[in-house]
């Protein structure tokens, strides 16, 4: 659970930064390429480091289980996930979903994570989709609090594209879940 705890508090702590004063002072004294640059190695660090670390926890400490989820829940963390996926659809695109949803990558983000901790109860899931879920929600209220609204001519072209490509993304995803988390969906 040290690596995994690690990863989290690398990958979670460099995306907190640029809620700070440190942001600024950090592009001002490197500039802002090699911030970007910073920023993204650390990302990928803590990321490798949180999968390196989940994968560890399967056969240790953290299979310890904290809650024992409703199997019926199930459905409801499918749906949830193919929303979340279709909101990250709508963050890359300037449609009428981004307008409205302001904040669509963290939705997403948030469904995703909330979703899955209605269907796992195992101690680092929990740790990890709560974390992630955490980080969202304040991402959000960040952005809210900021005012920061995308500001765009929308169109309904990349709705469409949204809901298509969450949609087929989604379906990749929940065949690959076996292979890649070792929990079969379907």
């Amino acid at each position: 659970m040290t690596i995994f705890t690690i990863g989290l508090i690398v990958f979670f702590g460099i995306h907190l930064v640029p809620m700070t004063p440190l942001k600024p002072a950090l592009q001002g004294a490197i500039g802002a390429n090699p911030y970007k640059g910073l920023f993204s190695l650390f990302s990928a660090v803590g990321l490798g480091l949180i999968i390196w670390g989940f994968a560890m926890s399967r056969s240790g400490p953290g299979t310890f289980p904290l809650y024992f989820p409703d199997p019926g829940l199930r459905h409801v963390t499918m749906l949830m996930v193919l929303a979340g996926f279709i909101c990250l659809g709508a963050y890359h695109g300037k449609g009428y979903l981004k307008l409205w949803l302001r904040n669509p990558m963290s939705i997403g983000i948030a469904l995703w994570s909330g979703g899955h901790l209605l269907s796992n109860g195992r101690q680092a899931a929990v740790i990890l989709f709560s974390c992630f879920l955490v980080y969202s929600l304040i991402d959000i209220a960040y952005n809210t609090l900021k005012g920061s609204k995308p500001s765009h001519e929308p169109r309904l072209r990349s709705d469409i594209l949204a809901v298509v490509i969450g949609v087929i993304v989604y379906a990749v995803f929940l065949w690959l879940h076996q292979y890649m988390i070792g929990i079969p969906l379907i």
